[in-house]
């Protein structure tokens, strides 16, 4: 049973912290030192990255934490908040990475090649980041409540 506990945990801890390191750290730190072209080749493949840790982080917690509630309590309890939380934050996370980043990558292409970015080219590339960036923020800020509710237990 600590083990599943552990579990539960460790994705979140992975899943929420991988999203801070990110945005806090590295996408800033990555646009105030290269410039911008450079900055999106290393932003993208790593958000990419950050995406399916998401995604396996999410369903070990779904899986460890049914299991958990199957144990403790003598039932799956499917629609408990955390799982209803969980199921959100991969809904939002498969969205954004293969719905929207896909949609951004010929952009980011073209953009790169030009030397003058023209408006409605930069107009449509920053809609999509600005739903990328609404996305991300909404599986943390999912993340955040469900790691108070897990940690409440």
């Amino acid at each position: 049973m600590h083990f599943l506990r552990f579990l539960m945990s460790l994705s979140l801890i992975s899943w929420i912290g991988g999203i801070l390191f990110f945005v806090l750290v590295m996408a800033r730190t990555l646009f105030a030192v290269l410039p911008r072209h450079l900055a999106g080749s290393v932003v993208n493949p790593t958000l990419n990255r950050l995406h399916w840790i998401g995604i396996i982080s999410g369903i070990v917690f779904l899986a460890s934490s049914l299991v958990y509630s199957r144990f403790t309590r003598g039932e799956f309890h499917l629609f408990a908040a955390s799982h209803f939380l969980i199921v959100l934050m991969l809904l939002l996370t498969c969205i954004s990475q293969f719905a929207v980043t896909p949609q951004m990558a010929p952009l980011r292409a073209q953009m790169a090649a030009m030397e003058s970015v023209p408006t409605a080219l930069q107009t449509q590339f920053d809609a999509l980041h600005a739903w990328s960036t609404r996305l991300e923020g909404g599986v943390l800020l999912l993340g955040l409540v469900l790691v108070y509710l897990t940690t409440r237990e």
